[in-house]
């Protein structure tokens, strides 16, 4: 079985080996293989691990969240409760989007009010007026 030291797992991850310790100190990754000289080494198992819990994040699942996870995951159990968290944080998630949405309308109407002045200015030969 291959597996990779702590900075080539941060590698992979694209997180630092500093997050990755602490990931394993509040229990978000299970207890790291160390080898004979007490060095993490890392499996693909605690990779794919990484990927899923970095996704979580990047979706803004907050830490506890996260970490009530792991738990579930890792006892073999409580099911019904992962399938809790996952739907209300996916409602979050939604939310969020429907946010950024309008968000991107706002800046998409903004560039085309501007796209316009500039254009119109151009064809006019004519400063552009200062924007608003």
């Amino acid at each position: 079985m291959t597996t990779w030291s702590i900075s080539e797992a941060a590698d992979k991850c694209g997180l630092s080996q500093h997050t990755l310790r602490w990931y394993e100190r509040i229990g978000l990754l299970g207890p790291v293989t160390r080898d004979a000289n007490g060095r993490r080494r890392f499996s693909d198992a605690d990779l794919d691990w990484l990927t899923l819990i970095t996704k979580l994040r990047d979706t803004g699942m907050p830490v506890s969240d996260m970490q009530r996870y792991a738990e579930l995951v890792r006892s073999g159990g409580g099911e019904a409760e992962r399938l809790e968290l996952l739907r209300r944080h996916r409602e979050e998630v939604r939310r969020a989007l429907a946010a950024e949405r309008e968000c991107l309308k706002l800046l998409n109407s903004k560039i085309d009010t501007y796209s316009r002045r500039v254009r119109e200015a151009r064809q006019e030969g004519q400063k552009c007026a200062p924007p608003s």
